[in-house]
């Protein structure tokens, strides 16, 4: 089956031509396509999503977990991880229990535990009551209740670097977030394994010119991803760009999208706390930003619209988080490739969505 577009996003570069799907691989890029429209990009990835749809992932079973992937692949995620925020500890395992990690679709990658193990001086909504010091056997327990593939941490803690290489021995990719981290303290924790930031900017020790904590450290090197959530409210529009622009091919788009997004204005729960959505944006009763509803198309188009390349802006939503969790296969479009694909018009807007070579969203 060719999908009629007249080109594809392969390795980073618009290549023109059509593409060919058998068998729910893609078996040929760069195909004759005469009057073909639109182009091929590899589905998108979004390692942060703690609701959608109407749904809360802290409270979710089977079927709220297939309401929210129906939803979420109306915006073109092919691939995401459920993100559980700070919560006490039976909570916590009980909702891990519930994800369908498998057959699911959009594909459930994983679990991104977001906490406990974070700053007290940066949890933004996170529950502080719920918020734990290193603990070795707390984590055993958590990685023991289902498939973790992300964490989010402070290396600065006593005790994290235990927990950073346990996580590691175990498979699972650890970003550092939440944190009040000198840049030394970010710079051993990268040297130890952690490859990622989690909401580059927020919830973290501020950039200063002799104290650049997380921020400059992973700004300086070439080998983190940082991810940033590009909403038009999280972060004014030139720090976006100082990120774009200094970790250019590291530079990961998350949602961190709550239960409203995909919905409308009103009240909502992020975890165990009230939240509040209008005009876009989500705030818990002190106030303080708490999430998003902003969907991965909206976050490519602002991207985009603040100057960067359609092909960075793209790789931004797809390649780049995929290389967060190492997995060769995800958020690519290329010959053997899994056929997880989303087809744009050229207004950047989702026309068709496939996983696995079927459409599943047609517009």
């Amino acid at each position: 089956m060719k999908l009629g577009v007249e080109a594809a996003l392969v390795d980073g570069l618009l290549v023109a031509g059509d593409v060919e799907v058998k068998d729910g691989r893609v078996v040929a890029v760069a195909v004759s396509s005469p009057g073909g429209r639109g182009i091929a990009v590899p589905g998108f990835v979004d390692l942060q999503v703690n609701g959608f749809g109407g749904v809360d992932f802290l409270d979710a079973d089977v079927a709220g977990y297939r309401r929210a992937g129906e939803a979420l692949l109306e915006t073109g995620v092919t691939a995401y991880l459920p993100t559980l925020i700070t919560s006490p500890e039976q909570q916590l395992l009980a909702a891990m229990r519930e994800v369908p990690v498998g057959e699911a679709r959009p594909r459930i990658l994983g679990m991104h535990l977001e906490g406990p193990f974070l700053s007290p001086n940066r949890l933004g909504t996170h529950e502080a009551s719920s918020r734990r010091d290193p603990d070795a056997a707390l984590l055993e327990r958590l990685l023991d209740a289902g498939p973790v593939r992300l964490m989010t941490l402070a290396p600065e803690l006593a005790g994290a670097e235990q927990l950073i290489d346990r996580l590691l021995e175990r498979g699972v990719a650890v970003s550092l977030g939440h944190s009040d981290a000198t840049a030394a303290q970010a710079n051993a924790a990268f040297d130890r394994g952690a490859r990622s930031v989690t909401h580059l900017f927020n919830a973290m020790r501020p950039f200063l010119h002799r104290d650049p904590g997380i921020i400059g450290a992973a700004l300086a090197r070439d080998d983190v991803v940082v991810s940033v959530i590009v909403d038009g409210i999280h972060l004014a529009p030139e720090t976006v760009l100082v990120a774009a622009r200094a970790a250019r091919g590291r530079l990961a788009l998350v949602t961190d999208a709550i239960t409203g997004a995909g919905v409308a204005d009103g009240s909502y729960s992020l975890g165990n706390l009230d939240v509040h959505v209008s005009e876009g944006t989500v705030r818990g009763p002190d106030g303080v930003l708490a999430g998003s509803v902003l969907t991965m198309i909206e976050a490519v188009r602002n991207l985009h619209d603040l100057g960067v390349p359609i092909e960075d802006a793209l790789e931004a939503a797809t390649s780049t988080p995929a290389r967060v969790l190492g997995d060769p296969e995800l958020g690519r479009l290329d010959i053997g490739a899994p056929a997880d694909i989303v087809v744009l018009n050229d207004r950047i807007e989702i026309e068709r969505v496939f996983v696995g070579g079927e459409v599943r969203v047609a517009v």
